[in-house]
């Protein structure tokens, strides 16, 4: 027997989420791998999708994204071999000690990267590749527009303006403190960073922006912070929103769009599964693993537990001052 992590209901996910024996996975069949998970992480976005469970009363295991090592190759399979060290995502029921996967979905994890950051190798990175393949759509971005990366300390955000340096796109970095934002100085010093516990943080976001246009705003949150994004953008600007952690309405007001072309645009990770090329996809995760070989500094732990302390790594996702991805380890 083996175990993973399961829930039955809709709910607090630390209230819902059990350690479950389940029964060993059969041999992988043709064309997958099996794999003994070392690490997984645990986004905010795992936990919405759990606290949202549409079934109530069928036993799911949890996860979509883990690292471990393959013991067992299916037939048809290609550049992989059993002590192969491998990342995969998405894999619906990841968060378990021993899973089957499709080997189209794996990647060799580099011999550079640890545990706990090959965990985090595939969903964030290829979330920031994602932010800024669709704001360089507005043709100012990569010249003189700049644009504002909101939930700029979460790890997307600081893959976001990493990637963004290389590519010279200038952006402004929004946080929720000043101990944030200080710490964003430290990292990035030429990339200036506005605290929104300032009630002047427009201002000082125009102030920033020295005169050049605002065409694209990047928001994870949602909310009262994404109606005012929108207020900060320049004539035909976008907001693209790729999270809802408020669980909040954005408030619009008609003023704000009556003398001012904006747009409101979504995107998630779902979408690049659905509507991407499969030859876009795996550039995409070749290029998610160049990224996290150059930029291991930039995936931070917040911290590692063990399974059976799967209520206290859900706690600690959302825990105020938080830096960096949690990590269990089976």
């Amino acid at each position: 027997m083996s175990l993973a992590i399961t829930y039955r209901r809709s709910g607090d996910p630390a209230e819902i989420l059990e350690v479950t024996k389940i029964g060993e996975p059969p041999s992988p069949g043709p064309g997958q791998l099996q794999v003994q998970v070392s690490a997984f992480p645990i986004h905010p976005g795992d936990l919405m999708a759990i606290s949202a469970m549409q079934t109530p009363g069928r036993e799911v295991i949890a996860g979509i994204e883990a690292t471990g090592v393959v013991t067992e190759v299916g037939a048809g399979v290609t550049g992989f071999s059993p002590g192969t060290r491998v990342a995969f995502f998405p894999h619906q029921g990841a968060w378990r000690q021993v899973v089957n996967v499709d080997a189209t979905i794996a990647v060799p994890v580099p011999d550079v990267v640890p545990d706990e950051v090959a965990a985090q190798m595939l969903c964030n990175p290829i979330t920031a590749l994602m932010l800024r393949r669709a704001s360089q759509q507005h043709f100012s971005v990569g010249f003189e527009g700049v644009v504002l990366n909101n939930a700029a300390a979460s790890s997307v955000g600081r893959l976001f303006t990493a990637i963004a340096e290389h590519h010279e796109i200038a952006t402004i970095s929004i946080v929720r403190s000043e101990q944030r934002a200080q710490q964003l100085r430290d990292r990035f010093p030429a990339v200036p960073v506005v605290s929104t516990s300032d009630p002047g943080w427009i201002e000082q976001v125009r102030t920033a922006a020295a005169g050049r246009p605002i065409p694209v705003a990047l928001d994870p949150v949602g909310g009262a912070t994404a109606g005012d994004l929108l207020s900060a953008l320049s004539p035909g600007g976008t907001l693209i929103i790729y999270g809802d952690l408020t669980q909040e309405p954005i408030p619009l007001h008609a003023a704000t769009v009556l003398h001012s072309p904006l747009g409101i645009r979504g995107l998630t990770i779902n979408r690049w599964l659905t509507s991407v090329s499969p030859e876009q996809r795996a550039s995409d995760v070749a290029s998610a693993v160049m990224v996290t070989t150059g930029l291991l500094h930039l995936f931070d732990v917040a911290a590692v537990y063990p399974l059976d302390r799967i209520a206290d790594a859900v706690r600690h996702v959302s825990q105020p001052g938080k830096v960096g991805t949690v990590v269990v380890k089976p």
